[in-house]
């Protein structure tokens, strides 16, 4: 949490707090971080290592950095429990600053470099991110009040205009992580972007742009962690209540250039789609895996059309405009496109769904629309093959499983730390030069509780450890050498090396 952006707060007194919060008062883990501190190393990813200007590669910081850094976060957390428990800023302080609790010693070492006064304002800053944190997210406290508010966050997103077709594929790839949410029975889930992108039936790149240029800015997802080897990135379901405070998002269509083409449905409104909208979004979520539904298919849009049309029964292409957020020539288009099909009929000026639409099985209706006869479909599969789009996704999944194949042996070889033996040719024969010494670890690499930081991507190697004498050990069973064994190997090396040297 950025503490430079929140203002301090000196009309609040450190000295004289008008309660006590003790520790039994907090959650155990709450408890154990004040007392023992980060045990766990949880608080320590990412605090030793940063991203270079180019944002690609991971640097080292100092150790003296990184551990303030660590400091920071372990203080930014003992804050968020006080704050979620009903503490005050003064109760925070003494908790911080008590000589036996290891998790305030970040707090401390500020005091006795800076002075109290530095210290007491840290806290304050401190204190008020993390209560403005904790002010706007919602508190969990029962699995039950967990869907409850699961069941609010569908129903404000299906009241949200979704507009254009980024808007609509944001829908959907905010629908999958609503899965996810539910299955987890939480806001906090885990999902990568394969998996989310195989649920939304869309693809990862046009995932990935819809993250960045609608979800995220818009405040309905927040990512926690990135996911690293067999594990998804952590998410967080948001209401969306910070889009109304940042820049609107670009859209691929504000205004129309087009005029009604009966006078009796008067002008569009500016802009097209209506303020609110009314959608089944479970509808949305059970049909947007099908290839019918694909880009080069019915689209995004069928997917809106129908959803409005399952949760309200015959509107007229008016009314859908503000209910599926489409614009007045979206719907037009896409329900002469879904009565080629059979899913909808025409009756005078209202539209409603065939009986199987949600199942792909259209009828001819009595009265051809436009003039036209259509042709039932059999079925989303048969919709797909009309459109070209059948096989998709079943390409798209094995896409995804080589690459999860290729980037999981990524990982097991980088586990192994296997790099090619420099060797000599010397007289014929050749001469192994020495590595370092097994036990020369930079210092740089150590990371907490006898843990070792990958220098690449400043993680933690799995594998590796660094033993109460400060030697490197590699864990891994490809490796089964004892560390003598490892050192007496070096000492040949190195022997013959300086022989041939």
């Amino acid at each position: 949490m950025p503490h430079h952006t929140h203002p301090a707060e000196p009309q609040q007194s450190l000295s004289h707090p008008y309660g006590r919060l003790g520790l039994h008062q907090l959650r155990p883990a709450a408890a154990e971080l004040i007392l023992l501190g980060d045990l766990t190393g949880r608080y320590a990813t990412g605090s030793y290592s940063r991203l270079s200007s180019d944002g690609r590669t991971l640097v080292l910081r100092e150790d003296r950095q990184g551990a303030a850094e660590h400091g920071h976060r372990i203080t930014a957390a003992i804050a968020c429990h006080v704050a979620r428990a009903g503490g005050t800023v003064d109760q925070l302080a003494q908790f911080l600053l008590h000589p036996e609790h290891e998790g305030g010693r970040h707090a401390r070492n500020i005091t006795l470099h800076s002075g109290q006064a530095r210290a007491l304002d840290y806290i304050r800053r401190v204190w008020a991110s993390a209560t403005a944190v904790v002010n706007s997210t919602v508190g969990v406290e029962s699995r039950y009040h967990a869907h409850e508010v699961l069941a609010a966050l569908r129903d404000r997103i299906e009241t949200t205009p979704w507009r254009g077709e980024r808007g609509h594929t944001a829908l959907r790839v905010l629908r999958a992580h609503l899965n996810f949410a539910e299955i987890a029975g939480s806001l906090l889930h885990h999902a990568s972007e394969r998996q989310t992108a195989e649920e939304a039936g869309i693809s990862r790149t046009t995932l990935r742009v819809v993250y960045e240029s609608v979800l995220k800015p818009r405040g309905w997802l927040r990512r926690l962690r990135v996911g690293h080897g067999r594990e998804g990135s952590t998410w967080y379901l948001d209401d969306g209540s910070t889009q109304g405070h940042r820049s609107p998002t670009p859209q691929s269509r504000f205004r129309t250039t087009q005029y009604p083409p009966d006078p009796a449905l008067e002008e569009w409104p500016t802009p097209e789609t209506a303020t609110t909208a009314d959608i089944d979004s479970a509808v949305i979520a059970r049909l947007m895996g099908h290839d019918a539904f694909a880009h080069h298919g019915l689209g995004s849009s069928a997917l809106m059309i129908i959803g409005a049309l399952h949760i309200r029964p015959a509107q007229t292409a008016g009314e859908l405009v503000g209910a599926a957020s489409v614009s007045r020539a979206t719907a037009y288009r896409t329900l002469r496109r879904l009565a080629d099909h059979g899913l909808v009929h025409h009756t005078g000026e209202t539209w409603t769904l065939a009986p199987q639409a949600l199942e792909g099985f259209g009828n001819t209706p009595l009265h051809a629309v436009n003039g036209r006869a259509a042709q039932p479909a059999q079925g989303w599969d048969e919709v797909a093959r009309r459109h070209g789009t059948a096989g998709l996704s079943a390409r798209r999944k094995a896409l995804h499983a080589l690459e999860r194949v290729a980037y999981r042996e990524a990982l097991d070889q980088r586990a192994e730390h296997r790099s090619p033996a420099e060797v000599i040719v010397h007289d014929g024969r050749q001469v192994l030069v020495p590595a370092p010494r097994p036990d020369e670890l930079p210092s740089a690499w150590h990371g907490p509780g006898g843990r070792v930081l990958d220098p690449a991507t400043g993680r933690t190697a799995p594998d590796w450890r660094v033993a109460t004498d400060g030697r490197l050990i590699l864990t891994t069973p490809a490796d089964q050498r004892t560390y003598d064994e490892l050192a007496a190997a070096h000492a040949e090396a190195l022997s013959e090396w300086e022989s041939t040297a």
